[in-house]
Protein backbone atom coordinates (compact mmCIF):
# COMPACT_ATOMS: atom_id res chain seq x y z
CA UNK A 1 0.00 0.00 0.00
CA UNK A 2 1.40 3.74 -0.52
CA UNK A 3 -0.29 6.39 -0.19
CA UNK A 4 -0.22 8.67 -3.40
CA UNK A 5 0.12 12.72 -2.74
CA UNK A 6 -2.50 13.77 -5.68
CA UNK A 7 -1.51 17.97 -4.98
CA UNK A 8 2.13 17.23 -5.55
CA UNK A 9 1.70 14.81 -8.47
CA UNK A 10 -0.78 17.20 -10.18
CA UNK A 11 1.66 20.05 -9.89
CA UNK A 12 4.75 17.71 -11.28
CA UNK A 13 2.29 16.52 -14.13
CA UNK A 14 1.38 19.95 -15.22
CA UNK A 15 5.18 20.96 -15.16
CA UNK A 16 5.50 17.96 -17.44
CA UNK A 17 2.54 19.14 -19.19
CA UNK A 18 4.31 22.61 -20.03
CA UNK A 19 7.12 20.71 -21.63
CA UNK A 20 5.31 19.06 -24.03
CA UNK A 21 4.13 19.94 -27.32
CA UNK A 22 0.46 18.80 -26.63
CA UNK A 23 0.71 20.70 -23.38
CA UNK A 24 -0.49 17.56 -21.54
CA UNK A 25 0.78 14.83 -19.60
CA UNK A 26 -0.44 11.85 -17.87
CA UNK A 27 0.64 9.19 -15.66
CA UNK A 28 -1.46 5.71 -14.52
CA UNK A 29 -2.21 5.68 -10.54
CA UNK A 30 -3.94 2.56 -10.71
CA UNK A 31 -3.51 -0.63 -12.81
CA UNK A 32 -2.68 -1.77 -16.18
CA UNK A 33 -4.64 -4.17 -18.38
CA UNK A 34 -4.24 -7.03 -16.45
CA UNK A 35 -6.69 -5.30 -13.88
CA UNK A 36 -10.29 -4.85 -13.98
CA UNK A 37 -9.80 -0.73 -13.13
CA UNK A 38 -7.21 2.29 -13.87
CA UNK A 39 -6.76 5.40 -12.79
CA UNK A 40 -5.12 7.99 -14.58
CA UNK A 41 -3.97 11.34 -13.69
CA UNK A 42 -4.37 13.70 -16.88
CA UNK A 43 -2.63 17.07 -16.85
CA UNK A 44 -3.56 19.82 -19.69
CA UNK A 45 -2.25 23.55 -19.81
CA UNK A 46 -4.58 25.98 -19.92
CA UNK A 47 -5.43 26.27 -23.40
CA UNK A 48 -4.88 23.04 -24.48
CA UNK A 49 -7.25 20.30 -25.17
CA UNK A 50 -7.85 16.45 -25.63
CA UNK A 51 -8.73 16.15 -29.08
CA UNK A 52 -12.25 13.60 -29.78
CA UNK A 53 -12.36 10.31 -28.99
CA UNK A 54 -13.96 7.15 -28.48
CA UNK A 55 -15.29 6.70 -24.67
CA UNK A 56 -13.05 4.13 -22.85
CA UNK A 57 -16.29 1.92 -21.47
CA UNK A 58 -17.73 2.80 -18.15
CA UNK A 59 -15.47 5.54 -16.93
CA UNK A 60 -15.88 8.40 -14.67
CA UNK A 61 -14.05 12.08 -15.02
CA UNK A 62 -13.37 14.09 -11.76
CA UNK A 63 -11.86 17.55 -11.73
CA UNK A 64 -8.73 18.19 -9.47
CA UNK A 65 -8.10 21.31 -10.37
CA UNK A 66 -8.83 23.86 -12.05
CA UNK A 67 -11.33 24.78 -14.91
CA UNK A 68 -12.17 22.26 -17.97
CA UNK A 69 -14.72 21.75 -20.84
CA UNK A 70 -16.15 18.57 -21.66
CA UNK A 71 -18.02 18.11 -25.32
CA UNK A 72 -19.43 15.70 -26.20
CA UNK A 73 -21.37 16.53 -29.67
CA UNK A 74 -22.95 19.42 -29.59
CA UNK A 75 -23.11 19.96 -26.05
CA UNK A 76 -20.04 21.34 -23.71
CA UNK A 77 -20.44 21.06 -19.86
CA UNK A 78 -18.09 23.58 -17.86
CA UNK A 79 -16.52 21.63 -14.97
CA UNK A 80 -14.06 22.83 -11.76
CA UNK A 81 -12.34 21.43 -9.22
CA UNK A 82 -14.46 19.18 -7.17
CA UNK A 83 -16.58 18.42 -10.29
CA UNK A 84 -17.24 14.67 -11.11
CA UNK A 85 -19.43 12.99 -13.62
CA UNK A 86 -19.91 9.61 -15.15
CA UNK A 87 -18.81 9.99 -18.58
CA UNK A 88 -21.16 9.51 -21.37
CA UNK A 89 -20.64 5.93 -23.86
CA UNK A 90 -20.35 8.24 -26.67
CA UNK A 91 -16.84 10.50 -28.40
CA UNK A 92 -16.01 13.38 -26.17
CA UNK A 93 -13.35 15.71 -25.96
CA UNK A 94 -11.58 18.08 -23.30
CA UNK A 95 -10.00 21.23 -22.85
CA UNK A 96 -8.83 22.77 -20.88
CA UNK A 97 -10.01 26.55 -20.23
CA UNK A 98 -7.41 27.26 -17.18
CA UNK A 99 -4.60 24.75 -16.11
CA UNK A 100 -5.95 21.81 -15.16
CA UNK A 101 -5.71 18.15 -14.08
CA UNK A 102 -8.41 15.47 -14.08
CA UNK A 103 -8.70 11.64 -12.77
CA UNK A 104 -9.53 9.24 -15.08
CA UNK A 105 -11.06 6.70 -13.54
CA UNK A 106 -12.02 3.14 -16.16
CA UNK A 107 -13.31 -0.15 -15.32
CA UNK A 108 -11.36 -2.36 -18.41
CA UNK A 109 -13.26 -5.26 -17.88
CA UNK A 110 -13.31 -7.09 -21.51
CA UNK A 111 -10.29 -5.13 -22.96
CA UNK A 112 -7.90 -8.63 -22.09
Amino acid sequence: MEIVDLESLVSEQLALAYEESSGRHAVTLVGDHDHDLRQTLIAIAGGNRLNEHDSPGEATLQVLRGEATLTVGEHELAMSAGDHLALPPARHGLTAVTDCAVLLTVATRGER
